[in-house]
């Protein structure tokens, strides 16, 4: 890496470093220590994806017009303040307030890193370097949540405030970090600044690329079957069907966690240079698996040892197809975008994951909530053969540089000598270069 992708993943990671010592226990804190309620620390959860949803439709246009720095910028600022304004708040207005301070900074610090760290990788690097940005993500949330485990203390509010300081000034820190970079005076990117007002373009060039229309979708189902329920549908099943404990429910999560951290690096070895459509269709493979392993742990009876074991399984499996997704989507988005609108197939993504966040616990806590577990997990498998499906489906629209960037790119270039053919066609134009490619500046 380059000293300006060096500095970005460092303030990132301890960003996450800050972002975990108050994860895992904003619901706790708003509901007991400041006895706003259950349904208030839903409100708070909510206004995080809502204000995600109201800010990242605009990002992605602000970016490719100027650029991603100032953009991250203003983004950890409103994090920072949102942050303490949240440690700080006692009454239920300033809490929602602050929640939705605090998520729409997140919301846009996120499109804006992905845009400079595509800006300071190739297509052959970028795949290391968006699965080095997912492992120390991953690295600090979890340090910061054993940390923030150790610090707070449900009977004395300061100590929460103590932890909500801690994520602010990591902000600040991240904020400061890439303040102090230098991005390329020419991006790695083709055309990555939009020298005109029409080259900006828009929503509709977006909606008319058929295969990040077909990578949204994708997006979707993926966020939905995984992410979205870890939090709501699965966690349920495990405690009701399964009726494993809640400190067991923490080693599922620590182990899901721990195959990233530990499997991130070998995981990239295997999958780089292979196709990116055919890695997110195992990725459903195994998913499909974990489902089913989860399903099973529920039909388990007379030993509650196995029934735990299938449960923590399912977890691990998870982790190992999230290590396999970060070299391989988010750098397919951005291999999809023309250089001018990066920042805006960004932030499309980021609106889809949080449109896929803000549905799928949703709809996992209502079929918990009705006792449809069967229902539940029947459907999820079918989700995940659709991942399969869907990831296949749109390889075939991908160019051989989208969906294997490092053998594009090593490949030998084959010069034939000249036929009657090409020598009949020397005067006609040269076809211009597929859209949506992105080539390393020369």
């Amino acid at each position: 890496m380059g000293a300006a992708l060096r500095r970005i993943q460092l303030g990132n990671a301890l960003s996450a470093f800050g972002n975990g010592f108050t994860v895992p226990f904003l619901f706790i804190y708003v509901a007991q220590v400041r006895d706003l309620g259950a349904s208030t620390a839903g409100v708070v959860l909510a206004t995080f994806a809502v204000a995600a949803l109201v800010v990242l439709p605009f990002t992605g246009r602000v970016i490719d017009r100027r650029g991603p720095l100032p953009v991250a910028i203003a983004g950890t600022v409103a994090a920072a303040v949102g942050s303490i304004g949240l440690g700080l708040a006692s009454s239920e207005p300033a809490v929602i307030a602050a929640a939705g301070m605090l998520g729409a900074g997140i919301a846009v610090i996120q499109p804006a890193l992905a845009t400079m760290i595509v800006w300071c990788s190739t297509p052959a690097t970028r795949s290391r370097a968006f699965a080095t940005q997912f492992f120390l993500n991953n690295l600090g949330l979890g340090l910061g949540g054993l940390l923030g485990g150790l610090l707070v203390d449900t009977a004395h509010p300061s100590s929460f405030v103590r932890l909500f300081a801690i994520e602010s000034a990591m902000f600040l820190v991240l904020g400061a970090a890439i303040a102090t970079v230098r991005l390329p005076q020419v991006p790695k990117v083709e055309d990555a600044i939009p020298a005109d007002k029409g080259a900006r373009g828009g929503w509709r060039v977006l909606l008319a690329d058929r295969a990040m229309v077909q990578l949204c979708v994708l997006g979707f189902v993926m966020f939905f079957a995984c992410y979205g329920q870890f939090e709501s549908g699965l966690s349920a099943f495990a405690v009701e069907v399964t009726r494993i404990s809640p400190a067991t429910l923490g080693v599922a999560l620590a182990a899901n966690t721990a195959v990233i951290v530990i499997a991130q690096f070998v995981v990239l070895k295997l999958v780089e240079g292979r196709r990116r459509s055919r890695v997110i269709a195992l990725v459903g493979l195994i998913w499909t698996v974990a489902w089913v392993v989860a399903g099973a742990s529920g039909l388990i009876h007379g030993s509650q040892a196995m029934a735990t074991a299938a449960i923590i399984s399912t977890y691990a499996l998870f982790g190992l197809g999230e290590a396999m997704l970060s070299p391989t989507v988010a750098p397919l988005v951005a291999d999809l975008a023309p250089g001018s609108r990066v920042g805006q197939y960004n932030s499309a993504f980021a609106l889809v994951k949080q449109l896929a966040l803000a549905v799928g616990p949703a709809v996992g806590g209502l079929m918990a909530g009705g006792g449809l577990y069967v229902a539940y997990i029947v459907m999820l498998i079918g989700c995940s053969l659709g991942i399969t499906a869907l990831a296949l489906r749109m390889g075939r629209r991908l160019t051989p540089l989208q969906d294997n960037p490092l053998h594009a790119a090593t490949a030998p270039a084959t010069v034939p000598g000249p036929t009657p053919r090409a020598e009949a066609d020397a005067g006609a134009p040269i076809a211009e270069p597929q859209r949506g490619s992105v080539t390393t500046a020369a």
